[in-house]
């Protein structure tokens, strides 16, 4: 069972970079769903805090037991929709139940629906395009 921290609702909210403070090159949404992690045999139920096309921030109910050396498969649906959205992430830090990930490999279904997702949620389209190209700006650095 997810706790009432996790609402299965967009807010539409947008928590705005800040130079001094975050290195993050990605707008960040606040978004908070189910999320289902897999890793090897292991399954954990979590909740999605935020999100941007680069990562996640999830909670744990439970302690997680993963192997931050290894992927982990990730997999939330859009609520009041039969979208699901599947991707693998690298695990950056575990903290308290927190977890923070970067997303290494996404599907084309996947990604559109996430940047549907983020545009919705954005609402200034710069912001957005700029997002758009420091994602391709990656895959041509890794």
């Amino acid at each position: 069972m997810y706790p009432l921290l996790c609402l299965s609702y967009l807010y539409v909210v947008f928590v705005r970079e800040n130079a001094m403070i975050e290195k993050r090159r990605f707008s960040r949404i606040l978004y908070q769903a189910p999320a289902t992690l897999s890793q090897g045999d292991k399954q954990l139920s979590t909740c999605i805090q935020d999100l941007s096309l680069h990562g996640l921030l999830l909670w744990s109910e439970d302690e997680p037991d993963l192997d931050t050396h290894a992927l982990v498969d990730v997999v939330f649906s859009l609520p009041e929709s039969d979208v699901t959205i599947s991707l693998s992430a690298k695990i950056i830090s575990i903290q308290e139940r927190i977890i923070r990930m970067a997303i290494s490999h996404i599907d084309i279904e996947s990604i559109a629906h996430l940047r549907r997702l983020v545009e919705l949620n954005v609402g200034d389209d710069s912001l957005l395009h700029r997002d758009l190209e420091h994602l391709s700006d990656l895959g041509l650095h890794e």
